[in-house]
């Protein structure tokens, strides 16, 4: 194991006793950037993310490398009361925990904030579940694509003559494990001035509402309830995905007055940045379809690569929609290491995205993949005091 670099955060430690994606990706953040994160699993199972994935290749999942990266991992069962004292042992040493169980269920075992305060007052607690720890709705299962759904993001996504679509990632859970991460450092912050900690209550609804630009405030000052609208945004025009020679597809941004004048230039077609119907951007706007019809006839004749060469000379705003193989022979990946390989006991070699974002004095870094379970269970108990002898006792029967 790589030893804990000189982080912006290496001077921390964290308990992550959350599970799945948005609790860990929360820890996954704070050990990019070099806190000490030590990840509490059931000592028989481990975190589900160890088996997810479409595929198992070696019988492992693809998804515990990222999510698990530059965490120790201890088995615990935190269903006995032994398990539990030994829980409170590392959080009265700690300075961030993380958990993502259904609200109470920390309270069921004793170990509230009031109680895991009383013996760490420095302790900051970051609680992530799907509707908050308080409202009618906080004892209720809450995974991510609920809180896409309640936080509004769910009812926008996708084409208007279909059923709402997803993300086709886990975003409801990633935006809450950043809200978390953010309320951590903000508590950090406070703490230098008070000497205490604080509880971050992160909830999945309330992360996705968080991102929703304008849609409340729309709606309470006009009665507008935006909908779906696919590829484009209503009244941004042109920026869309347009069509190229081979069923390839390029996407063009090119809203703004000025823009929009050196596309018309580009496109042998400088009277449509004239024209009443293009001239503003509320015009754009108002006939966003027409002038989407028009450029699409337009990138149909070319074939992408030159498209592409093109636009970038004439300063305008395109791309091609990356997917996996995109990214790993992209220049602008490569040549700022946002593609970062690390070493893997089973798969060797692999490759993941690096730690973002980029610190100029203090980066964060991947040091090692997820661990196996419970990989780091002697040492990390053996630092808390705990002997050989009673190491293997509590294996013996279970608890680790």
């Amino acid at each position: 194991m790589t030893p804990l670099s000189e982080g912006a955060l290496s001077d921390l430690k964290v308990i992550e006793m959350g599970t799945l994606i948005a609790g860990p990706f929360c820890g996954q953040i704070l050990g990019d950037f070099g806190a000490d994160v030590v990840k509490i699993e059931d000592p028989k199972t481990g975190d589900p993310m160890r088996q997810w994935g479409r595929s198992l290749p070696k019988g492992l999942s693809p998804w515990w490398p990222v999510i698990g990266r530059n965490k120790r991992s201890v088995g615990l069962d935190l269903r006995t009361p032994e398990g539990r004292a030994i829980a409170a042992d590392l959080i009265a040493g700690a300075d961030i925990l993380i958990e993502n169980f259904r609200p109470g269920t920390m309270e069921k075992w004793g170990m509230d904030y009031a109680a895991l305060s009383a013996r760490n007052p420095r302790l900051i607690m970051a609680r992530i579940s799907g509707f908050g720890q308080t409202g009618p709705y906080a004892q209720r299962a809450g995974y991510g694509l609920i809180g896409e759904a309640m936080g509004g993001l769910r009812h926008v996504t996708g084409e208007p003559d279909r059923p709402p679509a997803r993300a086709g990632i886990s975003i409801g859970d990633s935006l809450t494990a950043m809200h978390a991460f953010m309320g951590i450092t903000m508590a950090l912050h406070a703490r230098t001035r008070t000497g205490r900690g604080q509880v971050i209550d992160a909830a999945l609804f309330e992360s996705v509402l968080a991102v929703m630009e304008n849609l409340v405030t729309e709606y309470d000052l006009t009665g507008y309830v935006r909908e779906r609208s696919g590829s484009i945004l209503p009244g941004i025009a042109p920026s869309n995905v347009y069509p190229c020679q081979g069923d390839e597809v390029i996407l063009i941004g090119g809203n703004g007055d000025n823009v929009f004048a050196r596309l018309c230039e580009v496109m042998g077609r400088p009277d449509l940045a004239a024209d009443p119907k293009f001239v503003s951007h509320a015009a754009r706007g108002t006939n966003q379809a027409e002038l989407d019809q028009i450029i699409a006839a337009w990138t149909r004749t070319w074939k992408l690569a030159d498209l592409l060469a093109l636009l970038e000379e004439k300063g305008i705003p395109s791309g091609r929609v990356f997917r996996a193989p995109d990214m790993l022979d992209d220049p602008q990946y490569q040549a700022r290491g946002a593609i970062v390989e690390t070493d893997h006991p089973v798969f060797g070699r692999i490759k993941m995205q690096n730690a973002f974002p980029r610190l100029s004095e203090t980066p964060g870094q991947v040091r090692w993949p997820g661990p196996a379970l419970g990989e780091h269970t002697d040492q990390v108990l053996g630092e808390l005091g705990l002997s050989v002898d009673k190491i293997v006792d509590l294996r013996a029967r279970g608890i680790v």
